[in-house]
């Protein structure tokens, strides 16, 4: 069942055609449809992908964004972690995920915390100047021991039929389990860590798309810290070389070589219970029926494809994302590091722990945080394939900045208005935090124009039909539940979830694919 999806006969009227048969019909040809139809017709079932846009991949899509400028931007997601390397190898994906030595450096005052995950002295040296001693070094170290030890025995699973709570409890062990699936992680960081700047670091983790209170006791930020931490068993953030692109281009690749048939710009209008799936494109409308349809879509979305309505809360993402282009990477505060180091993991900007509750209570209010909390990495610092020559050899650099707690209702009612002051208060938020003003660093294309875009969630939700813009299709789910499921099935025994929405879905995984395949097939 779907939640907040009564089963219901549709609604809308279908009309009598004659209908092409397969053995399945996937609606939506983002990353995870293209992992579940490489599955299947690997397995021989005849397959049908529809996706309405004019290309594969969803929002895994790399894409040339300022008209005369050679780079190859993740325009929407831009780093892989939960993507298992089992998938990798069973459908034979050429894709490389270079891993980033730096994992952050966060500036604070005229010094800034460094994690350099190839050389612990260096993170030492740089927790002792920010925090004054070696208290929260060694809080960090116990914190990430046991989220690591938790990652490693909680991935397998994800690709398995779902276990049930008291299984995972007992996988995972008590102390793990109390701090991660129990207490709100808020009370938990600020237990465990002194350090203002410490605590933030480790809560962003829990906030990335998620409108949350990290001390709320629905511990929503505790899935979302969950899934930023399980990735494939190590809970490494890489960088897709070539850009997000290249992973969607090869589970595209995956999927036509098995022989499934992939049609863009085929909009899904309609699905009927029965198997019947009615799609629009630029010849008029038709009709294919599959054995099973897999639904690639977020489960409102599905409600609506089969005429009936959610009584649920409706998604709200909560996320700013700026794509920019740099002409040179701005100068630093903190002369002990090199900008070089700081961009190439996650720049953290005005993430302290107070900080982050702050813009949180002034956009619970309505109104758009006045130090907005957003961090940054340059992609092109690990992956210079993403850069023309031209553009590689003067020292270009691409930056994408990921704002946090900028919920859909913040612009709803003036989209292009708010966006414009979101933009303009997040980039104060950044200069706040440089030697200089990233300003001063955008490169321009052509017509003089500066290389900055900005996607809201409302922006998302128009242009990728994303219910309020929710990156993750909806909240994140807990990875266990009903034993022998797959987490993917619905109220129609006909029709399975494949998309983010799926349970142990979000992020770019593949693993709601597999898994809606592995139901099938079993």
């Amino acid at each position: 069942m779907v939640p907040g999806m009564a089963p219901a006969e549709p609604t809308h009227p279908v009309r009598s055609r004659s209908a092409s048969r397969y053995d399945v019909v996937v609606a939506g040809g983002g990353h995870n449809g293209l992992v579940a139809a490489a599955y299947l017709a690997r397995a021989g079932r005849r397959v049908l992908v529809l996706e309405r846009l004019g290309h594969v991949g969803g929002l895994a899509v790399s894409a040339r964004a300022f008209p005369g400028v050679d780079a190859r931007l993740s325009r929407y997601s831009y780093l892989v972690s939960l993507l298992p390397t089992k998938i990798v190898k069973d459908l034979g994906l050429a894709v490389e995920l270079r891993r980033r030595r730096y994992a952050s450096y966060t500036p604070v005052g005229e010094t800034g915390l460094l994690v350099d995950g190839g050389d612990e002295h260096r993170t030492a040296a740089s927790f002792a100047r920010v925090t004054g001693g070696t208290a929260d070094l060694e809080a960090w170290r116990r914190f990430y021991a046991m989220t690591a030890q938790a990652a490693a025995r909680i991935a397998p699973t994800l690709l398995e039929p779902l276990v049930s709570r008291t299984a995972m409890r007992d996988l995972v062990g008590g102390e793990t389990w109390r701090e991660l699936f129990e207490r709100p992680i808020g009370e938990v960081v600020d237990e465990r860590f002194a350090d203002d700047t410490v605590r933030g670091v480790v809560l962003t983790d829990a906030l990335i798309g998620t409108f949350a209170d990290p001390c709320d006791e629905g511990l929503l930020a505790n899935r979302c810290l969950l899934y930023h931490v399980i990735g494939d068993g190590t809970g490494e953030w890489n960088v897709p070389v070539g850009g997000m692109g290249a992973v969607s281009g090869a589970l595209a690749g995956a999927a036509r070589a098995a022989g499934a048939e992939i049609r863009t710009g085929a909009e899904v209008v309609a699905i009927d219970p029965g198997g019947e799936v009615t799609f629009r494109d630029g010849a008029g409308e038709h009709a294919v029926t599959g054995e099973r349809v897999l639904a690639n879509v977020p489960p409102a979305v599905l409600a609506r494809l089969l005429g009936g309505g959610g009584d649920g809360p409706a998604p709200e993402g909560a996320q700013l994302k700026i794509n920019m282009v740099l002409s040179r990477l701005p100068r630093l505060r903190d002369p002990e590091v090199d900008p070089v180091a700081a961009f190439s993991g996650t720049f953290h900007i005005n993430e302290g722990r107070e900080q982050l509750a702050r813009a949180h209570a002034e956009a619970a209010r309505g109104t758009i945080p006045g130090l907005p909390p957003a961090e940054v990495y340059c992609h092109s610092l690990t992956d210079p394939s993403i850069l023309g020559p031209e553009l590689r050899a003067a020292g270009a650099q691409t930056m994408t900045l990921f704002g946090l707690h900028m919920p859909a209702r913040l612009f709803r009612a003036d989209p292009a208005g708010a966006r414009e002051e979101a933009v303009r208060a997040t980039l104060a938020s950044v200069n706040r935090v440089l030697a200089e003003p990233i300003e001063d660093c955008l490169l321009r294309d052509p017509d003089g124009r500066p290389c900055l875009e900005a996607k809201t969630p409302v922006d998302l939700e128009a242009e990728a039909g994303l219910p309020g813009g929710h990156i993750f299709h909806r909240d994140l789910s807990w990875p266990f539940g009903e034993p022998g499921r797959w987490g993917v099935e619905t109220g129609f025994e006909r029709i399975l979830l494949c998309g983010a929405g799926a349970r142990r879905g979000g992020g770019v995984s593949g693993i709601p694919g597999h898994n809606a395949a592995m139901a099938l097939l079993s």
